[in-house]
């Protein structure tokens, strides 16, 4: 099941609005077989699994392990489970129970009815984590919401004299390769007016190989000068005067007195987005913090002290990450919203 977590994970970024999985055909004991989903309408990990075992007689007597409970349902690819059944294999073990309501214990059923001997929930808890975009939307009916900040070492985010359009780096090059990674990761990338109108971010992975993720602005006045911003990616302007599409820019109207967040959740997720990437600045990160909407903060500190500033923000007591590490001379931690 480890290996098929390992194939399952190369498909972060591509497999959107899928599930990643992973799928291996196991022969005495040895691997004869592997795959994994690899990008959305395109062929499932268990086709590329049992399609990558040469002797297909060797399958009677081979067992199937995949990361999610196969398909049973017609999309843009006929049911796994079928496949399954039909290709001779009589014993299954799947790592976690599709909550999706098309598939949701069906694809276990039919193979159950065909047959074939089925084992369920091994490395749960990792093939959960690993889907938790997915589970999200499915679940809790909203993005997956990642949040993300660069402090000081005595926890400013920015300078009080910061001028327009010149950002103030506190991590190093290393630690900012890291973050254009995070954005490949994720569908879609929000801040603030302020960070827009200080920086004026392209929010892009020009420091990695990826997708870009669509930008979100929250823009209550609808201030933001469109004709200014950045790159020609597709940009939602969420805001409280006007509804309608410029160019490649959308604009959201919602209304700012009846929990925003929320509703700017909804939309994304209505959008078919499975992630969001919140990126700033700081009092908009603080209500995504004080709202208890989030699901992952990831903390970078750089060594640099500015004694004043724009303070960081605060995560509620008790915090503790799930992990930190090392990133150059910058120090990364990882928080879970449980």
């Amino acid at each position: 099941m480890q290996r098929c977590l390992t194939l399952a994970a190369k498909g972060l970024g591509n497999t959107y609005p899928n599930p990643m999985v992973g799928a291996v055909v196991v022969y005495n004991g040895k691997i004869i077989g592997e795959g994994w989903h690899q990008k959305a309408g395109e062929a499932h990990a268990e086709v590329h699994a049992i399609q990558a075992v040469k002797d297909k007689s060797k399958l009677v007597h081979s067992t199937l392990v995949v990361s999610l409970e196969p398909c049973s349902h017609y999309g843009k690819t006929p049911p796994c489970s079928k496949l399954i059944a039909e290709s001779g294999i009589r014993h299954v073990v799947i790592g976690m129970m599709d909550p999706f309501e098309a598939v949701q214990g069906r694809g276990i059923q039919h193979l159950k009815d065909s047959g074939v001997k089925v084992e369920i929930g091994v490395l749960e808890s990792e093939c959960r984590s690993l889907n938790k975009r997915f589970l999200s939307t499915v679940e809790k009916k909203r993005p997956y919401i990642v949040l993300k900040w660069a402090q000081s070492e005595d926890g400013f985010i920015a300078p009080n004299n910061q001028k327009k359009g010149q950002p103030h780096w506190i991590t190093e090059p290393p630690a900012r390769q890291l973050v254009h990674k995070w954005r490949a990761e994720e569908q879609a990338i929000l801040v603030g007016r302020k960070t827009v109108e200080m920086d004026n971010p392209a929010l892009d992975v020009r420091l990695w190989s990826g997708n870009t993720p669509t930008r979100l602005f929250i823009d209550p006045s609808c201030s933001i000068n469109a004709d200014t911003l950045k790159t020609n990616n597709t940009t939602y302007i969420y805001n409280n005067v006007k509804e309608g599409q410029q160019k490649n820019i959308h604009y959201i109207r919602i209304d700012f007195d009846q929990k925003p967040l929320q509703q700017i959740m909804k939309h994304i997720f209505e959008s078919g987005f499975q992630s969001v990437l919140v990126e700033g600045g700081a009092q908009t990160l603080q209500h995504f913090i004080d709202a208890e909407l989030w699901d992952e903060s990831r903390v970078l500190t750089g060594e640099k002290k500015l004694n004043k500033g724009m303070r960081a923000p605060k995560l509620k007591v008790p915090a503790k990450p799930l992990r930190n590490f090392e990133c150059s001379i910058d120090k990364v931690e990882i928080f879970m919203n449980s």
